[in-house]
């Protein structure tokens, strides 16, 4: 792999981590206010799947897409901004934590209700298909939507009608707060495809050089004429479904192996409210993001002081991003007025 997609992954990864980090802490503060629900251990799956894609293919996120859209490109300030419900935000405060839209960007939004990203998604590789456009669409979605008849809905009519669409599961195993054992009588998200003859892989979601790989075959094959796709990236989150969500119906043993594995604090299962400091993740040792990072400096691609420099230069874009949200000015009533009115009667493909 190039140095310069190696240093691209790694460094989206610490700005994802950083951010969802910051965000928790702003959160506390009372500056962002209704559902939060962080990305911190999933990074490899974002970092992979989108610096797979091209910049004109489409990406259709749930309600766990901060990462994504900084990822995709969207700057941080007007990220931090929409979290804070302020007009610089890229919804323009509207959205909030779970309704991002980046049109610029073909980032066509987060969605809040369970499976539904992928009608969506479905919908908008449809019109792509229909137009005989080279684009692909990404949709993401986490195990807990593979049991919702959308799913299996838009399985069916992607397969049918061979639409351009890359299907990621984000299997975290618990959705939002049950066992993937206790909710599905298949476990193995990846096997639902074969019912509707998409081509499918599971793979380590832990791992961004595997997802990145992963999903530039996917792509390449869907670009290639090959219809719908579908990658089931097994991965974990380190805190509970939201910030609300203590995650205590998870063992000890359990959170201690994927720690032991992926570990960044034993902190982030307390009950009480907060995240943990810098000082507490570093003592915790190497994530997955250590592990490229260590990966890269043995490689040769990267030197030590390199990695201090990117660090260094996420936290500034992410504390810069954190001063543009508090002085952002509040949406006014008229704004409100002119996004609920808005195409009414056109509706287009961005």
């Amino acid at each position: 792999m190039e140095r310069d997609a190696l240093h691209r992954l790694l460094r989206d990864m610490l700005l994802s981590r950083a951010f969802e980090e910051r965000a928790a802490e702003e959160y506390a503060k009372g500056n962002i206010v209704g559902f939060l629900h962080l990305y911190p251990g999933e990074e490899a799956v974002g970092a992979g799947v989108i610096n797979a894609a091209g910049p004109s293919d489409y990406i259709v996120s749930d309600y766990r897409e901060h990462a994504h859209a900084l990822i995709r490109g969207t700057p941080a300030r007007n990220v931090m901004a929409e979290l804070f419900g302020r007009a610089d935000g890229m919804s323009g405060g509207m959205g909030g934590s779970m309704h991002m839209f980046d049109a610029r960007r073909r980032f066509m939004g987060g969605y809040a209700i369970v499976g539904e990203t992928c009608p969506i998604a479905l919908g908008i590789a449809y019109t792509v298909a229909m137009r005989s456009l080279p684009e692909a669409v990404i949709c993401f979605f986490g195990d807990g939507a593979v049991n919702q008849g959308t799913f299996h809905e838009s399985l069916n009519m992607a397969a049918l009608w061979r639409l351009p669409l890359l299907l990621v599961c984000e299997n975290n195993h618990y959705a939002i707060g049950t066992e993937i054992h206790r909710h599905s009588a298949v476990v193995e998200v990846y096997k639902r495809a074969a019912a509707y003859n998409i081509p499918a892989e599971r793979v380590d979601g832990m791992d961004v050089i595997k997802v990145y790989e992963a999903a530039r075959r996917a792509l390449e094959r869907i670009r290639g004429g090959g219809g719908p796709q579908f990658i089931e990236c097994e991965t974990y989150r380190f805190r509970g479904h939201s910030m609300a969500d203590p995650g205590t119906y998870r063992p000890a043993v359990e959170v201690k192996a994927h720690e032991a594995w992926d570990p960044i604090s034993a902190a982030v299962r307390e009950i009480e409210f907060r995240y943990p400091t810098p000082a507490e993740l570093a003592a915790a040792g190497p994530d997955h993001i250590g592990q490229l990072a260590a990966h890269m400096v043995e490689a040769g691609h990267l030197a030590e002081i390199e990695i201090e420099a990117l660090r260094k230069e996420v936290n500034a874009i992410v504390e810069d991003a954190v001063q543009f949200a508090l002085q952002s000015p509040q949406p006014t009533m008229d704004a409100a007025w002119a996004h609920l009115n808005c195409n009414r009667r056109h509706e287009v493909l961005v």
